[in-house]
């Protein structure tokens, strides 16, 4: 049965991003190491240590679909209908795109409940990532989140897009992470406690 976690690269002050959306602060563990993990596209791999190596190859392994918003989709032009993970990408967007058909992978869906459950159609059985901070946030509170990694970067940003705001039924409790030691970030795993 497919799981669903959240995965965010995170400052230490709880930004996944900067005010203007950039994660060049947070994104440099992926280019930290001597290991190659080569993504499901051919035109990215992964230059990491030996510890991020082995959680990441668990990821890419495990994938089975990924969920984000329309922002994260436009900023990447839907990955060209070929996220590095390899798995078909439902994005959660009240306004799909006009020319949704250019992206056969890609699903288009009004809301959060039904683009976790869509996904878990597609993902035949493996995990369903969510990659957006805004759609972790609600799942979290709907009830429909297994799990939380989070890889903690050692920078403060100061101010940007967090992880969790507004959170709309916390407290969330989790158990005790799992954690990864890498170079650039130390990766956590949080199970959700129900």
């Amino acid at each position: 049965m497919s799981e669903v976690y959240t995965h965010m690269s995170m400052s230490l002050d709880g930004y996944v991003a900067d005010p203007k959306g950039g994660t060049g602060e947070l994104f440099g563990w992926y280019d930290a190491g001597d290991v190659t993990v080569p993504s499901a596209d051919e035109r990215w791999s992964f230059q990491v240590d030996a510890n991020s190596a082995e959680m990441l190859r668990g990821v890419l392994a495990g994938a089975g679909a990924l969920v984000c918003g329309r922002r994260l989709f436009d900023l990447t032009n839907g990955w060209n209908d070929s996220h590095p993970i390899g798995a078909p990408v439902v994005v959660v967007t009240h306004n799909a795109p006009e020319e949704a058909a250019k992206w056969p992978r890609t699903a288009f869906v009004d809301g959060v409940a039904e683009g976790i459950a869509r996904a878990k159609e597609v993902a035949g059985g493996k995990h369903v990532t969510i990659a957006s901070a805004d759609i972790a946030r609600q799942a979290l509170d709907l009830g429909l989140v297994d799990e939380v990694c989070v890889s903690l970067v050692p920078v403060l940003l100061g101010k940007g897009i967090p992880y969790f705001a507004n959170l709309a039924s916390a407290p969330h409790r989790f158990d005790d992470p799992v954690v990864t030691q890498g170079k650039g970030a130390t990766h956590l795993r949080y199970r959700v406690r129900r």
